[in-house]
């Protein structure tokens, strides 16, 4: 999309039209850019309406949790623009701009752009996956009392009952005829099929509560400053109420692996155990205060729960012929389960007898 385009899009939001287009790269999954105009920097941002079905729920949910963490913020006296992202609202007072037509159509929104230290791709270091532990168990914490509505904007999140509706369906059909060479790896999620759901009950009776939640824990989604402390968490377009241990299990799966999550030599990967100690060490010490004795018990297992759904879901899509995962070759989705499941078996192994 060309310059000119995105300062009129801009127009929405600042009555300042002395503004400079930054570049930043490509999202995977919105487009984005630094705007720098004369009273500051923001990011303008085209939010993915065929992932994120739900936009104006989105931005519902965004608006109510930012300036849940902003009162707090200011109550300690602290920065409320640094201590979360700050949506600019159009100048008629909405949360997003919907373009209808043309190249730029879409849902706009425009935050306030927060000084950071250089992003942080990967957590590589014991100490990075504790001060991630730290960063997202802040968020949680932060947001422990919130008690307002938030939209359903991901249907089905890290439900492991409607994944195995979805499994049933497409193994008893098998569209891409591949369920006769997967046999092993079918027997995998079969064999596990009582365990996940008897996990899930708890869920679904409340045992384990639903809280105000990330569900997208990378670690390049906290923002670090100079001391490589958590500044706060951005991209926030996943929040919404789900179990506390689902952003947990995410970060266990993805900052513990010491393989690559496609990879192809098994022996690769496992879990590092002082990576997850480190990362549970963080975690606790942000979110401890909070946390009821049934989901600090189920933290172990949130790990194994939330890669074994990655297996089935990579296995599912390459039984159903690779229709939801984007590949770079015809068995990737394969690769993916299998490295999903040495990593599953090796958390089990680790965790799961202790």
């Amino acid at each position: 999309m060309n310059t000119e385009k995105l300062r009129r899009i801009c127009t929405h939001f600042l009555f300042d039209e002395n503004i400079e287009i930054i570049p930043m790269g490509e999202g995977f999954i919105n487009d984005t850019v630094i705007v720098r105009a004369r009273d500051g920097k923001y990011i303008l941002q085209r939010k993915n309406s065929n992932i994120f079905k739900d936009i104006p729920g989105m931005m519902s949910n965004i608006l109510k949790v930012t300036e849940h963490i902003k009162s707090k913020a200011i109550a300690a006296g602290e920065d409320p623009n640094r201590a979360t992202l700050t949506v600019v609202k159009t100048k008629e007072g909405n949360s997003f701009h919907y373009e209808p037509d043309g190249e730029e159509a879409g849902w706009w929104v425009m935050t306030l752009f927060i000084d950071c230290a250089d992003g942080v791709d990967k957590a590589d270091t014991p100490e990075m996956a504790r001060k991630g532990g730290i960063g997202m168990g802040r968020f949680q914490a932060l947001l422990s009392d919130f008690t307002g509505d938030l939209a359903d904007t991901l249907p089905g999140f890290h439900n492991i009952k409607f994944r195995y509706q979805q499994w049933d369906d497409i193994v008893s059909r098998d569209p891409a005829g591949r369920v006769e060479e997967c046999a092993r790896e079918i027997e995998w999620i079969e064999s596990r099929r009582k365990q996940m759901l008897e996990f899930f009950t708890l869920i679904e009776s409340g045992q384990i509560p639903s809280r105000v939640t990330h569900n997208d824990t990378k670690i390049s989604n906290m923002l670090f400053d100079g001391n490589g402390d958590v500044i706060c968490m951005i991209d926030l377009d996943t929040v919404l109420r789900a179990p506390c241990l689902y952003d947990f299990g995410d970060a266990v799966r993805s900052y513990t692996n010491t393989g690559l999550e496609d990879d192809p030599d098994v022996s690769n990967v496992s879990m590092s155990r002082p990576m997850y100690d480190a990362l549970l060490d963080g975690y606790l010490s942000a979110a401890g205060s909070f946390l009821t004795p049934i989901e600090k018990r189920w933290l172990p297992f949130s790990g194994y729960y939330i890669t074994f759904e990655q297996v089935l879901r990579f296995l599912m899509d390459y039984i159903d012929g690779d229709h939801y995962y984007r590949i770079k070759y015809p068995d990737h989705n394969l690769v993916r389960a299998r490295a999903q499941y040495a990593l599953l078996e090796s958390i089990g192994s680790q965790l799961l007898n202790e």
